[in-house]
């Protein structure tokens, strides 16, 4: 039985591992999993086994949990609004130590236990995010319904992004691992949201998927019930729930962001749990996933219809007392393939 289940686990990941090698993969990951060395650890074995089948990876992290500790402990009182960080001088102080340095160098040193080449970058490096700082901003407060107009300091708007570095450290067997900061074209150095950053560096490199790792398991219908989490979402979908207010708070750039890169040409989205081990392995290399997906509407219905006939197709071989073939994957199609493939 056990053996027959491996064989099972084996053939259903083959067809993925074809089509991914070459392919470039985006990961995004918060601070709370930068955070909790488990998961830390967990993630450097995800992106080893990708990188050692050929896969191209990026890491992009943020570290906000890290920055309010470290404000809190200089006096500093954090402000946020709908997710994203208010950045006055001594917050970007902060927000370099924490973010291009102790993070950086803990995501650097797990990966390098797994045998991963990474290389610790910011967008600051060589040009790779070249912003604009934010202009004063009306804001709608979620709780009384009031607009006042927030000041965000220095936090940046990307205006471009070159990510020639980043394909030149990948052809060449490297991990790019990038700090969520830009500068604008006079050197001063801003505080970007890191869901922003990965978004525009996934559409600019052409990758296939686009990966955000987050505390929770997915898209929530219920922020207090796990199990109503959203195994699929069009990007329709997803930003009606963004209207709705049925995600609030930091999921709100996090959705917007991954919505944004599907609409420029990332093949899909996904959110999921950073904190279970081999979630990304499970997302990736089995039909169900373990998070939500999020697609283009003609997308989200191949993915429907590919998992049923594969289920099927399972049922069938089960029934039978044999082992289902190696069924096309259920990823997204290379390039220069035409569409068709399904749901993860």
């Amino acid at each position: 039985m056990k053996e027959n289940l491996l064989l099972r686990i084996l053939k259903q990941a083959l067809p993925y591992l074809r089509q991914y090698s070459k392919q470039v993969m985006v990961v995004k990951l918060g601070g709370e999993i930068a955070a909790n060395r488990d998961a830390l650890g967990s993630l450097a074995e995800d992106i080893s086994l990708l990188v050692h089948v050929g896969i191209r990876m990026v890491v992009v992290h943020g570290g906000g949990p890290q920055a309010t500790e470290i404000s809190k402990r200089l006096g500093i009182q954090p402000l946020m609004v709908e997710g994203r960080r208010v950045t006055d001088e001594q917050t970007l102080d902060v927000a370099k130590m924490v973010f291009a340095g102790k993070i950086n160098t803990d995501i650097l040193s797990a990966l390098r236990g797994e045998g991963v080449r990474a290389v610790g970058l910011s967008g600051v490096d060589a040009n790779i995010v070249s912003a604009v700082r934010r202009k004063p901003t009306p804001m709608k407060d979620e709780v009384t319904g009031e607009v006042r107009v927030v000041d965000f300091g220095f936090v940046g708007d990307v205006q471009d992004v070159d990510a020639s570095l980043l394909s030149l450290l990948m052809e060449n067997g490297y991990v790019p691992v990038l700090a969520s900061l830009g500068a604008d074209d006079e050197g001063e150095i801003l505080n970007i949201n890191a869901d922003t950053v990965s978004s525009v560096l996934a559409a600019d490199l052409r990758a296939s998927k686009l990966i955000s790792l987050t505390a929770v398991p997915g898209v929530l219908r219920n922020k207090d019930d796990p199990g109503s989490m959203i195994p699929m979402l069009t990007v329709k979908e997803a930003r009606a729930l963004l209207t709705s207010g049925v995600v609030s708070g930091g999921m709100k750039p996090k959705i917007t962001a991954l919505c944004d890169a599907v609409e420029k040409g990332v093949r899909r989205g996904h959110i999921l749990s950073g904190l279970q081990a081999g979630s990304i392995l499970l997302e990736l290399f089995t039909r169900d996933g373990c998070g939500t997906l999020i697609a283009g509407d003609a997308e989200a219905a191949e993915a429907a219809a590919d998992a049923s006939a594969a289920r099927k197709a399972e049922e069938s071989a089960a029934q039978s007392e044999r082992l289902p073939g190696a069924t096309p994957a259920v990823g997204r199609p290379s390039w220069d393939a035409p569409a068709g493939a399904g749901p993860r």
